[in-house]
């Protein structure tokens, strides 16, 4: 999500919202450089956000820069009679508002402001692909009727297990292993580039 759809990081946005920005963006900045654990992370970013309501994460995520037509094309993948979900690291009680958007699912971390976070509650790169085997096995689909959207290391087990996947704005690592890349700012264009791929109609 964060990179992919979210043109800024969810705990940035909600921190924007906690009038906590600056103290997010170090915690960021330490994390990715290593500074920090994922867990850690969290344990520094929770107590930032307290305070925070239902309300208040509302309008986190209903005011965060996302790419254009997401919604557009989550009513499309419907009308189609398909499915959409998405699947991030960063925290579910954030993500899972996709589905007021229209997603068919949305899975994240599992922290909850107010409770310790523990190495449980995480979402692991390799927990992506879970996801995605455990759904596919649900629907009653295969891999080959998937089409996978990322940009970061954490969506590198799902872009290896997947044949057909579209590298958004994404890392080099990403643009190695997907089928196409997509540089841009409209869900819908990328969107199209994925379809391509499972009706066998690939584009560069």
């Amino acid at each position: 999500m964060d990179g992919t759809l979210l043109r800024s990081t969810a705990s940035i946005e909600i921190s924007k919202v906690s009038g906590n920005m600056a103290i997010a963006e170090e915690i960021e900045e330490n994390w990715l450089l290593g500074r920090i654990t994922d867990i850690q992370f969290w344990q520094q970013c929770l107590p930032i956000w307290a305070d925070m309501t239902e309300a208040d994460i509302d309008h986190a995520f209903l005011n965060a820069p996302w790419i254009d037509a997401v919604q557009d094309v989550f009513a499309d993948i419907a009308r189609r009679g398909e499915r959409s979900v998405v699947i991030s690291q960063s925290p579910e009680f954030f993500v899972r508002r996709f589905t007021s958007w229209g997603a068919h699912g949305a899975f994240g971390t599992g922290i909850e402001i107010g409770i310790e976070p523990h190495e449980d509650m995480l979402l692991s790169a390799d927990d992506k692909v879970t996801i995605v085997q455990d759904l596919l096995l649900q629907y009653g689909l295969g891999a080959n009727d998937c089409v996978a959207y990322g940009d970061s290391t954490s969506d590198v087990p799902l872009f290896r297990w997947l044949p057909n996947t579209v590298a958004m704005n994404a890392s080099p690592q990403v643009r190695e292993l997907a089928s196409v890349e997509y540089d841009g700012l409209d869900l819908r264009e990328a969107y199209e580039i994925g379809l391509s791929l499972i009706s066998g109609r690939a584009v560069s």
